[in-house]
C-alpha cells in the first residue's frame, strides 16, 4: 500500500490532498497544529493518521517524525503562511512570521525526515508562483517562498545521489482559508480539489515543476523573462497600482 505525509493538513490543499489520497487506498500521516480538524480527518477515514506537530518548532517536529506509525515513500511539506507588507513599510516582525513556517519550518522538515528517507522516495515542496514575479505587498511571501523554491533546487542536485526526487510546486491562487483573507481580486482562482488533481497527477508523473493553473503560471512565467523594467511595468498596468 502506498503512504504518504502531508504537512498542513488540517486545512486548505493539505485537507484536501490526505482526503483524495486516503480515497485512492493510500495511507495517509496528515501533520498540522489543529488537533480537532486532524482528528476529524481520521474520524472520516481510518487510512488517515492524524500528526499534532507546528513544523516551526524544531524540537516538537522531530520528535513527532521520528515516532511515524510507517515510513511514507512521499512526503509532501504544503504547511504555509501568508503576511503582506503594506504600502512598502517594512515590517520584520511579519517577515519573521512568514519565514518561520515557509523556510524554516520547510528546512525543520527535511531535517527530521532525512534519516528516513530511502531510494526511490520523493520529496514535494509547495512554493508559489509568486516567487518568479516581484508583486505589490509580497515582499515577505515571495521572497520566502523564492528562497523556498532555490532550497528545493539545491537540495535536489545533492539528493540525487541517495535515489531521492524532489519536486516543487507552484500554485497560482487557489480557494484556501489564506487567500480568503486576500482583498484583491485573484485572477483564475482554482478550488482545492482542482488544486490537489494536479498535484496528485503531476507526483504521479514523476515531475521536478508542478505548476497550475496553467494558463495562469504560464502567463507569470513569461512576464518574469521580460528585463525588470518591463516586469515592472506589466506589474503595474495587471494590478493597477
Amino acid at each position: 500500500m502506498n503512504k504518504v505525509l502531508i504537512t498542513g493538513a488540517s486545512s486548505g490543499i493539505g485537507r484536501q490532498l490526505a482526503q483524495d489520497y486516503a480515497q485512492q487506498g493510500w495511507q495517509v500521516i496528515a501533520c498540522g497544529r489543529n488537533r480537532a480538524a486532524l482528528e476529524q480527518l481520521a474520524a472520516d477515514d481510518g487510512s488517515i493518521y492524524p500528526l499534532v506537530s507546528d513544523v516551526t518548532d524544531r524540537t516538537e517536529t522531530l520528535n513527532a517524525f521520528a515516532n511515524l506509525p510507517f515510513i511514507p515513500e512521499l512526503w509532501i511539506l504544503n504547511a504555509g503562511n501568508c503576511e503582506y507588507i503594506d504600502d512598502g513599510l517594512m515590517d520584520t516582525e511579519r517577515l519573521a512570521r512568514v519565514f518561520a513556517v515557509n523556510v524554516f519550518g520547510v528546512a525543520i522538515c527535511l531535517e527530521a525526515i532525512q534519516s528516513r528517507l530511502m531510494k526511490g522516495h520523493r520529496v514535494a515542496i509547495v512554493g508559489s508562483i509568486a516567487s518568479e514575479l516581484a508583486l505589490p505587498r509580497a515582499e515577505a511571501y515571495g521572497a520566502s517562498k523564492a528562497a523556498v523554491g532555490y532550497l528545493a533546487r539545491s537540495l535536489a542536485l545533492d539528493w540525487q545521489n541517495k535515489g531521492v526526487a524532489i519536486t516543487t510546486i507552484f500554485p497560482g491562487f487557489v480557494a484556501t482559508p489564506l487567500t480568503d483573507k486576500n482583498n484583491f481580486p485573484m485572477p483564475m482562482m482554482i478550488t482545492v480539489q482542482q488544486a490537489s488533481k494536479a498535484i496528485r497527477t503531476g507526483l504521479a508523473k514523476g515531475k521536478k515543476n508542478i505548476y497550475f493553473p496553467a494558463r495562469f503560471t504560464w502567463m507569470i512565467r513569461l512576464l518574469a523573462l521580460l528585463p525588470y523594467r518591463w516586469q515592472h511595468q506589466w506589474v503595474k498596468w495587471l494590478v493597477r497600482v
